[in-house]
């Protein structure tokens, strides 16, 4: 199942992306899936649940778009810097 490596990479992704950032947690990480790309939606999201279910995201949800075409992305990841809300 090709979609497990798939979603390890954008945890991977997701985690060094906030550590540079300095970000508390990961809220949601945002996927593109074009409807070219190879990937099996429904296995993909199972997959990013589960993974993201673990630290250090602590429970983020995975929001998956499909645009068009062959992308495979991650296009944005919404963080909690743990601060008072602003």
């Amino acid at each position: 199942m090709h979609e497990m490596a798939v979603a390890l990479e954008i945890c991977r992704i997701a985690e060094d992306q906030a550590g540079r950032a300095g970000a508390g947690r990961v809220v949601t990480v945002g996927v593109e899936v074009g409807d070219q790309s190879g990937v099996e939606i429904s296995s993909l999201e199972f997959c990013l649940e589960e993974l993201l279910r673990q630290p250090p995201f602590r429970r983020a949800k995975p929001v998956i778009a499909r645009p068009p075409g062959d992308v495979l992305r991650v296009s944005y990841l919404e963080v909690d810097d743990d601060g008072p809300d602003d």
